[in-house]
């Protein structure tokens, strides 16, 4: 079975200083992603990218914009010999509708232990809202939560490799 580390997107892989990121142009990767993911990587981690993504379903972008700066990301990352899975994202609003896909709620977390055969009990996730953490614990993945836009290094990946905790 895999262990895997999920990370959130926004605020945690970019800065989300501006809440909706959809354009690459708007895309700054935060410090320590690359390092970290490496760092993570070497020790036998695969990734999967989880992501609420509500400015679909308000029409401030579309699931193309999405998805073309999912292919973007997922070149850089393997222009840095990095990998991710799966890159899976909500487009639901909660004023819309209760989606089960929607983080807090787990079902994106449990599509990919289905499909990639993870390990819930080796693995993490790395988020910067609560909403993050309770999704990855009701699958029993251990959850950091970090401030937005920190680097993820110094707040979760040593932790991760060393703590075990």
């Amino acid at each position: 079975m895999r262990k895997v580390v999920f990370f959130d997107r926004d605020g945690v892989i970019n800065d989300n200083a501006n809440y909706y990121v959809y354009r690459w142009d708007d895309f700054y990767i935060n410090r320590g992603v690359i390092e970290g993911m490496r760092l993570l990587k070497n020790n036998g981690y695969d990734f999967v990218i989880i992501s609420n993504q509500s400015g679909i379903s308000k029409h401030i972008y579309s699931i193309n914009d999405v998805e073309l700066l999912h292919r973007l990301l997922d070149q850089l990352f393997k222009s840095q010999g990095l990998t991710v899975l799966e890159y899976y994202y909500c487009t639901h609003h909660p004023d819309e509708t209760n989606c089960l896909c929607r983080k807090p709620m787990p079902l994106l977390f449990e599509k990919a232990i289905a499909r990639f055969k993870i390990d819930p009990y080796q693995s993490w996730m790395i988020g910067d809202q609560p909403r993050d953490i309770e999704a990855a614990e009701q699958c029993r993945i251990r959850g950091i939560l970090i401030p937005s836009n920190a680097d993820i290094v110094t707040h979760a990946v040593n932790r991760i490799l060393y703590d075990k905790a």
